[in-house]
């Protein structure tokens, strides 16, 4: 049986269990394609796609979006909503 990881959602919302390797990977992804930048969520998904394209089995999109929630609600990335449109970027420490 595959190790399995519980997402979490920003707004308190019910996560879904996904197996950890898949979640790993993306994590990856979407942490290096943020690394000393900020995209809006279009452009996140087309370079975690671009990334992942052909090394992934499953919906990049559906598991970028499931990841980056996740990884919203653990504070590792953050959504400034201060721009139109929104765009996301690893988290100040302050």
């Amino acid at each position: 049986m595959e190790d399995r990881i519980k997402t979490q959602h920003p707004q308190g919302k019910q996560g879904v269990n996904i197996e950890k390797n898949k979640y790993e990977q993306v994590k990856e992804a979407i942490l290096e394609v943020l690394d000393g930048k900020s995209l809006t969520h279009k452009e996140l998904t087309d370079e975690v796609s671009e990334l992942l394209r052909g090394s992934f089995d499953g919906s990049i999109a559906w598991y970028t979006e499931t990841v980056k929630l996740d990884l919203e609600a653990r504070r590792l990335i953050e959504r400034d909503t201060s721009l139109s449109p929104a765009r996301y970027r690893i988290s100040v420490v302050a």
